[in-house]
C-alpha cells in the first residue's frame, strides 16, 4: 500500500521487484503475507489478511511467489555459485534513461540465465541486448504475465534467437519487448 502508482501499477511493482530478487545473487526471504501482498503491517496479535487471496491481484501474487520458487529450484544457473563471481555478470546496470536493468546468472555446467528488469511503466518493445552466447533463448518466466494480473506482454513464442549484432560489448544480442513493470528470465537453451 506504500508503493506510488495506482493499483495495478503497485502491484506490477512488486511482482517486477520479486523477479529481480529471485533472480539476484544472494539468499531469498519474504516476510509474513509478503507472498500474497498483504496490504496492513504484520500483527503478531492477529491472523495474516488471508481474506485477500479472493482478489485476483493478490491470488496473482501468490502463483508468482510459487512459480518464482519452482524457477529457482528447477534452474541451478539461480542459485549454485551464489556466492562466486563466476556465477554472476551485468548485461546494463547503468540504463536509467529507460530504467532497464540486466544480468546473466551462471551454472557449473554452463547454462545461463538471463534476467531483464524494466522498473519503467511503459513496454520497450524491440529492445536489444546483448547475451554471452548466441543461440535460442526461452522465455522461462515473465511477471507480467495474465496469470499474474499483468498485462501479457512478452517474448512472440517465447523464444528469442541471438542475432550477429553487438550490443552491450557483446558479440550476440537479443531483441525483446520488454513488457512494462515488469522481470523476464530467458534461459540460454542454445
Amino acid at each position: 500500500a506504500k508503493m506510488p502508482g495506482d493499483p495495478w501499477q503497485k502491484f506490477a511493482n512488486l511482482r517486477a521487484y520479486y523477479g529481480f530478487m529471485w533472480g539476484h545473487p544472494g539468499k531469498k526471504l519474504l516476510f509474513m503475507g509478503c507472498e500474497f501482498a498483504q496490504q496492513a503491517e504484520w500483527n503478531h496479535d492477529r491472523s495474516l489478511d488471508w481474506h485477500l487471496l479472493g482478489d485476483p491481484a493478490h491470488a496473482g501474487m501468490q502463483s508468482l511467489v510459487r512459480d518464482l520458487n519452482q524457477l529457482y529450484k528447477a534452474h541451478p544457473a539461480l542459485y549454485e555459485q551464489d556466492f562466486s563471481g563466476a556465477g554472476f555478470e551485468w548485461v546494463d546496470h547503468d540504463d536509467s534513461r529507460r530504467s532497464v536493468l540486466s544480468f546473466v546468472r551462471k551454472a557449473r555446467d554452463g547454462s545461463m540465465m538471463l534476467v531483464v528488469c524494466n522498473f519503467a511503466p511503459v513496454v520497450h518493445h524491440a529492445f536489444r541486448i546483448g547475451v554471452p552466447a548466441g543461440g535460442e533463448w526461452k522465455e522461462r518466466l515473465n511477471t507480467d504475465s495474465q496469470h499474474y494480473g499483468g498485462s501479457n506482454v512478452g517474448t512472440p513464442l517465447g523464444v528469442a534467437a541471438s542475432e550477429p549484432v553487438h550490443s552491450h560489448g557483446r558479440a550476440q544480442s537479443l531483441v525483446l519487448n520488454l513488457p512494462p513493470l515488469a522481470t523476464v528470465f530467458l534461459e540460454w537453451i542454445g
